[in-house]
């Protein structure tokens, strides 16, 4: 096995687009390969997800959070400075996929090592005392595949509530506190045992390094030329930094948006195509004298954004159509 350098990269889609370049162009004959990396804070959605379902874009945009769809499946993670990830690239076996667990323990028993009684749960997360501290994914495409999860050391966890749209019913029958609680970050269980030594999450990927490379004589690390860094960055920019990639990919889906303002209830019907309204339509009780079809025609083939959104009605008189209402206010209404 071969240690990958990303050169301390914090960038989401350089880290990915790093990832998916390695596990495609990669010499794998002889050799598997591990990979880490820190991403500023992100939200990385799994490759079937609906994006907008899945983030809270106001949170997002407020706090500069970025946007990724990564290549392989599960659900969206939020990334920062205080989350480390591993990625373990190997050729494709049929029993590696979907297994976890042999990809996973490894970093299980380099937890345990260090006192922390990590364990695999359900299918593809690790825990500590019932708590999530790694989410894992695979990706394969059938010749290659990678396996890679995160392990949160030291994030911010109100953000890794806030930054995702945890569905109303968790929230009402839970708590966000709640929420917040099935997670862990992995300080908190060495604070404990190592009361007196302080670990950075820098100390604790080499902690990780030096244990998964104990047999070596010397760590063969894998340096990306300047050739396969200018590729990569092509990938960041032309995928990973793409609205359609990102947004676009997502599956066609459908919203009801229900409010009731000072003039009345606005009930709007959304259909939503490869991150693009296909169809919408309005109902309610409000008593704006405008045809509500011109409205509907404006917002019909735009993506499904704020600034798009904000855009196409930035000269339309909301009070002819609705009441008092500004743009903002009814471009926040439609979005989820």
């Amino acid at each position: 096995m071969k240690l990958i350098n990303n050169n301390d990269i914090h960038d989401a889609s350089v880290n990915l687009a790093l990832e998916e370049y390695c596990v495609r162009n990669l010499d794998f004959r002889e050799e598997s390969y591990v990979l880490f990396y820190i991403n500023s804070p992100s939200v990385i959605i799994g490759k079937h997800q609906n994006t907008v379902e899945e983030v809270n874009e106001e949170y997002v945009k407020k706090n500069n959070i970025q946007i990724v769809r990564r290549i392989s499946g599960g659900g969206a993670v939020y990334h920062d400075l205080g989350n480390l990830n591993f990625s373990f690239l190997t050729k494709h076996a049929d029993n590696s996929v979907n297994n976890f667990r042999k990809f996973t323990q490894p970093i299980v028993d380099i937890l345990r090592k260090l006192g922390i009684k990590a364990e695999l749960s359900g299918r593809n997360d690790i825990v500590v005392e019932d708590r999530k501290i790694s989410g894992n994914a695979q990706f394969t495409n059938l010749k290659t595949m990678f396996s890679h999860g995160t392990l949160l050391f030291d994030s911010n966890l109100d953000d890794v509530v806030r930054a995702l749209n945890v569905r109303t019913d968790k929230i009402e029958s839970k708590g966000i506190k709640s929420i917040r609680s099935r997670v862990a970050n992995i300080t908190e269980f060495l604070k404990e045992i190592h009361k007196n030594q302080k670990f950075s999450i820098y100390d604790f990927k080499n902690e990780i390094i030096s244990e998964l490379f104990k047999d070596y004589s010397e760590i063969p690390v894998v340096e990306i030329s300047d050739t396969q860094w200018k590729d990569i960055y092509k990938l960041s920019e032309e995928k990973y930094k793409n609205w359609d990639w990102n947004y676009g990919r997502s599956p066609e889906f459908n919203i009801r948006k229900i409010k009731r303002f000072e003039f009345g209830q606005i009930d709007a019907r959304i259909n939503v195509k490869d991150g693009k309204v296909k169809n919408i339509k309005f109902f309610g009780d409000y008593l704006g004298f405008g045809d509500n079809e011109n409205i509907e025609r404006i917002l019909t083939d735009i993506k499904y954004e704020e600034n798009n959104f904000i855009n196409a009605l930035k000269h339309v008189d909301m009070n002819a159509y609705f009441g008092n209402i500004s743009v903002d206010e009814f471009v926040k209404f439609l979005l989820i």
